[in-house]
């Protein structure tokens, strides 16, 4: 079955840095576009970063310049560099593959406060 599996969520203070990673199973990982996702409290879901399989990147205005996404398909792992975090940031962060389907994995807290 397809597993996608966040890991490194946690408590940064602003200006801080965190980097997330989303480890996928039972999926072709390098034909997928890889993406995060994120839900703050009282708010929808929004897209934060992704990347295609041929490696091409897009970015919510929100996080340019401070977020980078990648991928490592021989680890079938997707990555997001996240820097200068503030508190706007907070939010449970979804990793996402698409192709025909959707799949997501359960999600990682990332809290930003001092």
């Amino acid at each position: 079955q397809v597993q996608l599996v966040e890991s490194g969520g946690g408590l940064v203070q602003p200006g801080g840095s965190l980097r997330l990673s989303c480890a996928a199973s039972g999926i072709i990982f390098r034909i997928y576009t890889m993406g995060w996702y994120r839900q703050a409290p009282g708010k929808q879901r929004e897209l934060v970063a992704a990347i295609s399989s041929g490696g091409s990147t897009n970015y919510a205005d929100s996080v340019k310049g401070r977020f980078t996404i990648s991928r490592d398909n021989a680890k079938n792992t997707a990555y997001l560099q996240m820097n200068s975090l503030n508190a706007e940031d907070t939010a449970v962060y979804y990793c996402n593959a698409k192709l025909t389907t959707n799949y997501w994995g359960q999600g990682t807290q990332v809290s930003v406060s001092s």
